[in-house]
């Protein structure tokens, strides 16, 4: 807990003064409230004595008025001003917080990632972030106040009747232990609500993003069936949170009650009849509506105890994930004095295993011995599952081999600085994503200062300037998120540029020309073949025809090589590639026999 609240804390950071000044107003409005019930019994008991003057009463009145006058102003400036300086820094520290997140998952590895769905740390750098502001800004505020409140309304109790007085202190312990019991049974119930936050984001997210898919498989009842499930068990548990929390209000006011009117009962007698109440000598109509008001003090200040309680039964629940977060240890990091240059696009794999958790019974990869030539093209087939993206996934260290060692440029890639690394190691994944904004802005993810004629170059190489042109916009065309308004081989060839505009000197494609045409694929293989021969190229593909001009390629089967070599040795050889090749000719051979029948 201690641990954990050291974190968070971190990131109150330049909020640190409103947050001091804050308790400081807090402590002065609640010493100016404690005041007003003591002069206000002072001024009831003196104009009730007997034999007072109504001149003199009027100077009473008049002298304690300006008094409690001067209190209330006191106060209620000190609570404005309180409330000023909280906000500040509650939002301030929900700023700096998710700041703080959002940096923190950017130097994630893949396999960081993988510890947490996108679901999840959205609902905490959202609705977990909020709680804990809420909480945040309530401690600054109430959790000050009411302790405060509370010890200055006892104390001012015993200056007014130690003995009535007392009937509070009694009270006190069976409250403090029927919040507690409450908060005990409610906890469980926060716990399991955050959770199922995450799924109903998850289900929300999934829906979004997958609502062509929805729709094409007219599966719009399951996915309502769906959501309304998760947003159901988010109902139930908060309901059945909330009937707990409902016992809170009424328990207090009983109590508080109960004491009230106890005290009202003994004071009352007290007044009437003094000659058998020695310990309720002097004691009048003032004071007893002084402890009255106490006592409503005393209650207001437990039932805000309450709030905050609640309030931090789900902040901390929040807290403990938004701490998971910051605490979270990139598995990739940059050694000191890493390697700054890349000298060349070989390749080496020596003896490389991979398994993506250290409780896996099996390897992803294993017995993986590769040599790549510098500006070497390289094409890899593979059915299904058979590891093909988890290998070149090693080459720009996005996760890190289980054991042997991967090497570019004759450098282990663990030795390099990983943005140096990854600078000159390209990589276009399977999944193709653009981000909202122009084809330009889109590009320049590649380089951030190419010029107009450099983002053209690469989109010719790419066999993307015709379709760019073709827009009323040109490269000014904007780009919906996650490329919506582009066609998935449109798509694909603006991925591609964006790849090429950094120069590297490794280039990965993983099946990133599948949705484009067979002539479109040639061109752009030629193009490279032609315009980047330095380059190493590393092609994914399942089709044959993306690999065939190839200077080696591999097979893989259940994350090993099955078979390496040129294009025209494997056909040789008679292997699954040849089997592969024979399909896809002969499937092709076929459709041409029947377009000329």
């Amino acid at each position: 807990m201690i641990t954990m609240l050291k974190t968070l804390l971190k990131s109150v950071r330049q909020y640190k003064k409103p947050s001091v000044i804050t308790p400081v107003f807090m402590a002065v409005e609640a010493f100016c409230e404690c005041l007003i019930p003591f002069f206000m019994a002072r001024m009831i008991n003196t104009i009730s004595a007997v034999g007072v003057t109504a001149d003199e009463a009027m100077s009473v009145i008049l002298r304690h008025g300006v008094i409690l006058l001067a209190l209330a102003v006191c106060s209620m400036t000190s609570g404005a001003l309180a409330g000023k300086f909280a906000a500040t820094a509650s939002c301030g520290f929900a700023s700096n917080l998710r700041h703080d997140m959002f940096h923190k998952v950017q130097s994630f590895s893949f396999a960081n990632v993988d510890k947490f769905s996108s679901s999840s740390l959205v609902t905490r750098m959202t609705t977990d972030v909020g709680n804990v502001r809420m909480a945040y800004q309530m401690c600054l505020r109430i959790a000050i106040r009411v302790p405060l409140q509370f010890l200055f309304a006892i104390i001012m109790s015993f200056t007014i009747n130690p003995k009535l007085a007392w009937i509070f202190v009694v009270i006190v312990p069976f409250l403090a232990f029927v919040i507690i019991s409450i908060m005990r049974f409610v906890m469980p119930f926060f716990r399991r609500i955050f959770k199922k936050y995450d799924a109903l984001n998850n289900s929300v997210q999934e829906n979004v993003g997958g609502i062509r898919v929805v729709k094409a498989f007219v599966r719009e009842e399951y996915e309502k069936e769906k959501f309304e499930k998760a947003a159901d068990e988010v109902r139930n548990d908060f309901t059945k949170a909330e009937k707990i929390l409902a016992l809170n209000t009424p328990m207090m006011t009983f109590f508080i009650n109960f004491a009230s009117i106890l005290i009202s009962a003994l004071a009352a007698y007290a007044i009437i009849d003094k000659t058998h109440w020695a310990a309720f000598e002097g004691f009048e109509v003032g004071s007893l509506s002084a402890l009255i008001s106490y006592g409503i003090q005393m209650l207001s200040c437990l039932m805000m105890f309450s709030m905050i309680f609640v309030m931090l039964s789900m902040s901390l629940e929040a807290a403990r994930r938004i701490h998971e977060v910051l605490e979270e240890e990139p598995s990739l990091t940059s050694p000191e004095n890493g390697v700054k240059e890349v000298k060349d696009g070989s390749i080496r794999f020596e003896n490389v295993q991979f398994k993506y958790a250290k409780t896996a019974q099996s390897f992803a990869l294993s017995d993986i011995d590769l040599d790549i030539q510098s500006g070497e093209t390289v094409g890899i087939l593979g059915s299904t599952g058979s590891s093909k993206t988890t290998l070149i996934q090693l080459i720009p260290r996005l996760y890190d081999t289980t054991e042997g060692r991967v090497t570019v440029g004759g450098v282990d890639v663990k030795d390099y600085d990983l943005d140096v690394l990854r600078r000159e190691v390209s990589i276009v994944l399977q999944k193709n994503v653009l981000f909202s904004g122009t084809i330009k802005e889109n590009l320049r993810w590649g380089d951030e200062n190419a010029t107009d004629e450099e983002i053209e170059r690469v989109c010719k190489l790419a066999q993307a300037d015709e379709f760019i042109r073709a827009f009323p916009d040109g490269y000014d065309t904007y780009i919906e998120q996650g490329g919506t308004n582009v066609s998935g081989g449109q798509k694909q060839r603006l991925c591609i540029a964006r790849a090429l505009l950094r120069k590297p000197k490794v280039l990965i494609l993983d099946d990133s020309t599948s949705a484009v045409d067979t002539k479109t694929d040639a061109l752009i293989r030629r193009a490279f073949a032609e315009e980047i021969p330095d380059t190493t190229k590393i092609i994914i593909a399942q089709r044959v025809s993306s690999v065939e001009h190839a200077d080696k390629i591999l097979v893989l089967d259940g994350g090993k090589i099955v078979e390496m070599g040129t294009p025209a040795e494997l056909l040789e050889k008679g292997g699954i590639y040849a089997e592969i090749y024979e399909a896809q000719t002969k499937g092709s051979s076929k459709k041409e026999q029947g377009g000329e029948a």
